[in-house]
């Protein structure tokens, strides 16, 4: 008889620019293997030392629309006059074989997961406070003044739905908030329904009583 699926964890990943989702992720990813990042289909262009279809996969704006009409994308979002998508096909065939998936996405692809998945666990990143957040945002030298009052103004629209997700962290001391985001991905996996299909014949061998 065939064993069924072992099927992974479907994350999903948000915070407001600046916050270190990102580099949280990046660091979780070398730290724990059972754990695969989507990459995202994006129209917005490629910044210094990133690599297409290792960051993004980078389309032009008609070939994504194409791609969402199409059905392809199992969640998509406009943010900062680009668009993003998760590839539902690639997600279903990681999680089949028993990988868990992490898709970094802001609250409006959240919200479209959620109704697609309820199974799906949600981690909303935050920064220590409103001035760390824009200290980070001109530390890192890539926009102008203009575009970080943006993206703080997006921030404050963006934590306003931290309420619909499951756990949060606070990204204040990097490693603490590495281990806290971990301990959210390796806590899953001992939840009873995901480890029922795991060790299956051991909890039969196990509840059988003595003959």
């Amino acid at each position: 008889m065939s064993q069924e699926p072992f099927l992974g964890t479907l994350f999903v990943v948000s915070a407001p620019s600046g916050a270190g989702k990102t580099s949280l992720v990046g660091a979780a990813l070398e730290a724990d293997r059972e754990l695969t990042v989507s990459v995202s289909h994006t129209t917005r262009p490629m910044r210094p030392g990133e690599e297409d279809g290792v960051n993004y996969h980078f389309v032009t704006e008609q070939a994504f629309l194409e791609l969402m009409g199409e059905g392809v994308f199992l969640e998509h979002a406009q943010v900062f006059d680009n668009y993003y998508g998760t590839s539902g096909r690639w997600v279903d065939e990681q999680l089949t074989a028993g990988r868990d998936v992490i898709l970094e996405i802001d609250w409006q692809g959240a919200q479209q997961i959620r109704r697609l998945r309820t199974d799906a666990v949600s981690v909303f990143i935050v920064p220590p406070s409103r001035a760390a957040l824009r200290e980070r945002l001109v530390g890192r030298g890539q926009d102008s003044s203009e575009v970080i009052e943006r993206r703080l103004r997006e921030a404050a629209e963006e934590c306003g739905h931290v309420a619909e997700y499951d756990y949060l962290v606070v990204n204040e001391d990097f490693e603490r908030a590495l281990q806290e985001l971990l301990s959210v991905f390796r806590a899953q996996r001992q939840r009873i329904a995901r480890q029922s299909k795991r060790h299956g014949e051991l909890l039969a061998e196990l509840s059988r009583a003595d003959e």
